[in-house]
């Protein structure tokens, strides 16, 4: 069965056809041929932005010509194999292994089989050791690159970092010495970000040759993509993205992207708004969205907020703002958006358990934000919160339904009605790399169940509340992952033969799978996702992050006190990140 016959019988044929709008001259004359790639379906993969801002950069490239490679779903992946078609790019079917790059954007843990799935459909061998100068240089980036251990071995190049310069200096490299594979690896670790694994020194299984991440030091002078493709379907964030800084200035202890992505890099609110306006010129949007950790935080975002309301009304465009800070939140930030459900993160039920993890937010944050929120006409509110942080007890989960009471009563009393939507949802705490929590044991499965269930039992009684939770084994395995090292490459690998892949979408991860995996392989998830000694190094030490691990030890000795430590914005913290580029603060 041909291609074009296999995409009459499938689900979603438009993941896989291309020709979106906004497509690049990819017959232009080149010297090297660049995939990106991503781990998941096109829906998903098309609403991030790391992957459209590295591919508008390849392509603006005059010798590069970037085309693009998502994870066919179930069916289509079983028709190729069954019909003995290689894996090939959306823009031009070009099998995979005929690329000179294969880059693969991994952003999440559970992903990794898929890596392996997308390898096996493009006939490429897993490991780096087994792919001669014939395959196609294989380099990974993406948050998970914040610890790379458990798939290192199925890369010849990791990217540390922010991508945006790495990527073009390994692409010149690649041109410079096509053919030559350990010549490029050996030219490629003299590039600042860029990890070789095989390169590397390894010392009791932990690697101790230093890389140091790579990052973009001006935000307005960095490549923004302006004309993103218009894709086939719908898809997860259907809508172009603005990012307004780069970093956070919180500093919940929890949170690896907090720390992964400093120092804070302010994008102009003139830069800002020059964009907006292309992007609504070039795409056609209805609605245009606002991106980055903390978005209320951004340097006078009010007035941010009413120059782009000005712009999407004479445009007819519906502007979208992110989840809030519960104590950065004023009217004036959704008065001009449409008056859907408001999203907030408390994270913790009780002040002393969000005082253990830095959320700095109070109870009476908490009661401004709604009483405001409801007089502006809200009617529906989604509350996201955490399981089993450090610390916690069943009085602090148990307040996770106390809040939703309290919201509910201040809905009544502001509003005089009853017909409030609250929507409670609680993801598993996972201990995180390059966070305060590094050090911290995660919940045993059986007691993730017990909380939930405690939780769930108490919500019953708040009428008007729904509430949702994360699967306990999904979050387990993603433990086993977070603090993984190089001897996992064999679990991955071998739970994915077992039959393993898309273990992010619920309906197809197999816990029995791996835990048969982890038994043939001799691996105790313990290990992982165990209390950590803090005296030995760590598979991710070998990786200069800019934050020092001093600084991660003395938060997590206040958290262990139940002591906050004030953001960034109210000034420099020492954390060691302004090395790169010193930190924008808030002044207002």
């Amino acid at each position: 069965m041909r291609f074009e016959e296999i995409l009459l019988k499938v689900e979603k044929p438009g993941r896989y056809v291309g020709g979106e709008y906004g497509l690049p001259d990819v017959n232009k004359p080149r010297k090297l041929n660049f995939c990106m790639c991503f781990p998941d379906v096109y829906e998903v993969a098309m609403s991030n932005l790391g992957v459209k801002i590295l591919y508008d950069i390849l392509n603006a490239d005059k010798d590069i010509v970037c085309e693009r490679c998502f994870a066919p779903w179930i069916d289509m992946g079983k028709a190729l194999k069954e019909n003995d078609i290689p894996l090939a790019s959306i823009e031009t079917r070009k099998p995979l292994k005929d690329f000179d790059i294969v880059g693969m954007s991994v952003q999440y843990e559970l992903a990794y089989t898929n890596i392996l799935y997308m390898l096996d459909l493009a006939k490429i061998p897993f490991r780096a050791k087994d792919r001669d100068d014939s395959y196609p240089i294989l380099l990974a980036g993406g948050p998970c690159v914040a610890n790379p251990e458990p798939f290192a071995d199925f890369f010849d190049l990791i990217c540390i970092g922010d991508g945006e310069v790495a990527d073009l200096e390994v692409a010149k490299v690649v041109m410079k010495y096509k053919g030559n594979k350990q010549k490029i690896l050996e030219e490629c670790a003299k590039i600042e970000g860029i990890y070789v694994p095989s390169l590397s020194e390894m010392k009791d299984g932990v690697c101790v040759t230093p890389v140091k991440k790579t990052v973009v030091t001006d935000l307005d002078k960095a490549h923004f993509p302006v004309k993103p493709l218009v894709p086939n379907i719908e898809i997860v964030h259907d809508r172009p993205i603005l990012e307004l800084y780069r970093g956070c200035y919180a500093g919940c202890r929890f949170c690896q992207a907090c720390f992964f992505y400093r120092p804070i890099r302010i994008r102009e609110k003139e830069t800002i708004k020059k964009y907006a306006e292309a992007l609504i010129k070039n795409t056609g949007c209805e609605e245009i969205g606002l991106s980055s950790l903390s978005s209320g935080d951004y340097p006078d975002v009010c007035g941010l907020i009413k120059e782009l309301s000005t712009l999407a009304d004479e445009n007819a465009v519906n502007l979208q703002l992110p989840s809030l800070r519960l104590d950065s939140y004023t009217a004036e930030l959704t008065r001009k958006t449409r008056h859907g459900s408001l999203t907030f993160a408390p994270e913790a039920g009780t002040q002393r358990l969000r005082d253990v993890i830095n959320k700095n937010i109070t109870e009476e944050d908490i009661e401004r934000t709604m009483r405001l929120a409801f007089s502006e006409g809200y009617r529906s509110v989604k509350l996201y919160f955490m399981v089993g942080l450090p610390t916690e007890t069943d009085e602090d989960v148990l307040g996770i339904a106390e809040i939703a009471k309290k919201v509910k009563r201040i809905y009544i009393q502001t509003t005089g009605r009853k017909d409030i939507n609250i929507s409670v949802s609680t993801s598993v705490f996972v201990p995180k790399p390059v966070t305060p929590f590094q050090w911290v044991a995660q919940l045993p499965i059986e007691e993730m169940k017990r909380r939930q269930a405690l939780l769930r039992s108490e919500l019953k009684k708040v009428k008007g509340s729904s509430y949702s939770w994360h699967e306990e084994t999904t979050s387990f395995m993603e433990g086993v992952f977070a603090r993984g090292d190089r001897a996992q490459s064999a679990l991955i690998e071998r739970a994915y033969e077992l039959g393993a892949y898309f273990d992010g979408w619920s309906e197809y991860f197999k816990y029995d799978v791996w835990v048969q995996a982890m038994n043939e392989t001799n691996t105790n998830p313990l290990k992982y996702t165990g209390e950590q000694p803090m005296d030995k190094p760590l598979p991710w030490d070998f990786i200069d992050f800019g934050v020092k691990r001093a600084y991660l030890e003395k938060e997590y000795n206040l958290a262990l006190q139940e002591k906050t430590s004030e953001g960034c914005k109210f000034g420099c913290k020492g954390c060691g990140a302004n090395k790169y580029v010193n930190c924008k603060i808030q002044k207002d």
